[in-house]
């Protein structure tokens, strides 16, 4: 068995302030790690921690980035045990996306469309929360 980490965070910025009035929730983003460490975190967000306006597949860091330049970052990580299979099926598909990371773009559309309540789906577009979800039902570790 292997664990993987899924780490919720807010940052405080304009865009996450906005983002939790309409989720309602107590954090607007969300990452996940392959490493207790945490030293390689995925998602969709700033390509640029100076510029919330340009967004795609991030490599994140606690100490590098978004969360090197907001120190007072509210984090709650979890952490989910899976089996070896799930795992290597997990880390081929983020290795994937690593490889091919200029194919893929932030779905601002779709962020907007949870305000809304409307899910809006664009092939290769990805906010955080979609992400996550896409790569752990990649994975088979949820359906």
């Amino acid at each position: 068995m292997k664990k993987i980490y899924i780490i919720l965070t807010y940052t405080g910025t304009i865009l996450s302030k906005i983002v939790k009035i309409y989720t309602k929730k107590e954090y607007s983003h969300v990452s996940i790690s392959l490493d207790e460490e945490l030293t390689q975190m995925y998602s969709f967000g700033r390509l640029n921690p100076y510029n919330p306006f340009s967004g795609g597949f991030v490599k994140e860091g606690i100490d590098v980035g978004t969360f090197k330049r907001f120190k007072k970052t509210k984090t709650k990580i979890y952490s989910l045990e899976i089996s070896e299979e799930k795992y290597e099926q997990l880390e081929s598909i983020i290795e994937n996306m690593k490889k091919e990371k200029k194919l893929y773009k932030f779905n601002i559309i779709g962020l907007l469309g949870v305000a809304l309540n409307v899910k809006i789906k664009r092939e290769k577009y990805f906010y955080c929360a979609e992400f996550v979800n896409y790569v752990l039902e990649e994975s088979n570790v949820i359906k």
